[in-house]
């Protein structure tokens, strides 16, 4: 009798343990091939994106390369079944100055491209893209302080659309007023929403984005599925509801 429940108990431990062993592999295929979560920890795409966003990100969007799997782990070159970015896709790619850190922003110039900001237009092969005011308010600025924030609608030479972000006092103004940058090729230029207050390919320094290499390119991103004020964890179950942004979950990232 003990013998007989001693067996059944093995093979119970071996049943789950087969299980956890099937869900963990069947959640590193879904992670490395088709969705893998990404939370925003800036401001650098304000107003699209919020600090305390969780979002998926289609692995599959742009093809595959080393950078799709966990860690970089899978030694080779290039991108298998490679699909180009296409301009005005926000995307999540390796910093290419260290090709391990995650950043996210928008794709603005295409290989070839020449791009320059002129008083904040963003100029596009010498064709100034379409900026319309919106709307200003106040906002807070960090240490007390207080500055207008401003909303203007982009609309890119593809027809692609969303909202930007500018200060009036505070923030970074550098990025308004660029020299030509000149994409090279197989290479794509990336500027946040908020555009004064964001590093990104802008900055061509060692200690900037500068241009993004495509085998360096995660995947784009698709959804929000969860969405929590800044300053709250997910996790701190008890904020909920009020810390929850319930209309942001299931919004699509465009």
């Amino acid at each position: 009798m003990s013998r007989g429940y001693s067996d059944a108990q093995e093979n119970g431990f071996l049943e789950n343990v087969k299980v956890v062993v099937q869900a963990l592999l069947i959640a590193l295929v879904v992670r490395t091939f088709l969705f893998q979560p990404f939370n925003i920890p800036s401001g650098s795409l304000i107003p699209t994106l919020l600090i305390g966003d969780y979002l998926f990100v289609s692995k599959y969007a742009y093809g595959y390369s080393r950078h799709s799997f966990p860690f970089s782990i899978v030694p080779f070159e290039g991108r298998v079944w490679a699909s180009e970015p296409k301009r005005g896709d926000i995307a999540v790619f390796k910093l290419p100055r260290d090709n391990s850190t995650d950043y996210i922003k928008r794709v603005i110039g295409l290989p070839g491209d020449r791009i320059r900001f002129t008083n904040g237009i963003l100029v596009i092969n010498d064709a100034p893209v379409r900026k319309d005011r919106l709307q200003s308010f106040e906002v807070s600025a960090g240490a007390g302080f207080r500055d207008r924030a401003t909303y203007f609608r982009e609309t890119l030479p593809n027809g692609v659309s969303y909202v930007i972000q500018e200060f009036e006092t505070f923030g970074n103004k550098l990025g308004r007023n660029t020299d030509v940058y000149v994409v090279p090729p197989g290479h794509y230029f990336m500027v946040g929403d908020n555009r004064d207050n964001s590093l990104d390919s802008r900055d061509t320094s060692s200690q900037g984005v500068g241009y993004v290499p495509l085998e360096n390119f995660v995947g784009r991103a698709e959804v929000i599925f969860f969405s929590v004020e800044e300053g709250y964890s997910p996790l701190q179950v008890w904020h909920w509801p009020s810390a929850v942004r319930w209309d942001r979950i299931f919004s699509t990232v465009r």
